[in-house]
């Protein structure tokens, strides 16, 4: 099969090469290009299972003569550039040696009946990831935002998501009124309020599909979202620690929702 015809970039200071140095390396410059990158087999692979096209595949002049035929017929356009051009441009400690660019979905409007997420000022690009990967697991397929969570398509929420934005519907910036839409029930889960989870999963009083509510890595659910939920639970923790990290007490949750709705 006849490789695309590729374009070779040899300037640090062309034009494409300064943007794409944005996307990798500022949290937030995918909102202004309305563009996000994505580097390494992993999660270039795991866009490509799920049908989505790159719009751009760029590579290291090393690899480009080798790389598979997937790869280099995936994009609409490719662009090589020497591997220290790349290695200046990855965001890896070990730059994986090609990447795509992928155009940011369009906005999605919040669906009032999809089992969601609601992340409220989660800052931890490592925690989000970790959530929307365990909401991808567990089935919950709607990731709603309120302000002051972390860029949901930023290069480190990314990593940590491991290939779970391609299956989720991520809705960023929403403000709390905008929650009214929902036709679910939001529950919340405490360190120090509510029935125990086990509890409520062995009673059958977990509601699925629901909007699970997880909040700020030191201050929690806010008051206001707090008081919408129709449901508090805690997390038993015979161990004695304070409470556990957002990302954990998600999959925990997650999980048990899931298990209730398979009992049903």
């Amino acid at each position: 099969m006849t490789r695309p015809q590729d374009q070779h970039i040899t300037s640090r200071d062309n034009a494409f090469l300064k943007d794409l140095r944005r996307l990798s390396q500022d949290s937030t410059a995918y909102r202004k290009q309305g563009r996000f990158w994505v580097e390494g087999d992993h999660l270039c692979r795991a866009a490509l299972t799920r049908g989505v096209q790159p719009a751009v595949g760029v590579f290291s002049e090393s690899f480009w003569p080798m790389a598979p035929v997937e790869w280099a017929h995936a994009a609409i356009k490719n662009i090589v550039i020497s591997d220290g051009l790349f290695h200046d441009i990855s965001g890896l400690e070990s730059p994986a040696s090609m990447g795509f660019v992928f155009d940011l979905p369009l906005n999605a409007a919040l669906q009032p009946d999809a089992a969601s997420v609601i992340l409220d000022r989660v800052q931890d690009a490592g925690n989000v990831g970790s959530i929307l990967r365990s909401a991808s697991a567990f089935g919950f397929k709607q990731i709603i935002a309120l302000k002051g969570t972390a860029a949901l398509w930023s290069p480190k929420v990314l990593r940590a998501g491991m290939g779970a934005h391609w299956g989720l519907r991520l809705i960023e910036g929403v403000a709390l009124p905008d929650l009214a839409a929902l036709a679910l029930p939001i529950v919340v889960t405490s360190s120090h309020r509510g029935a125990f989870l086990h509890e409520a999963l062995q009673r059958m009083e977990l509601p699925m599909p629901c909007a699970w509510a997880l909040g700020h890595e030191g201050q929690g659910v806010g008051a206001e979202l707090e008081a919408l939920a129709r449901l508090h639970v805690r997390i038993a923790q015979p161990g004695g620690e304070e409470s556990l990290n957002v990302a954990a007490a998600a999959a925990i949750c997650l999980h048990a929702s899931a298990t209730a709705s398979a009992s049903r």
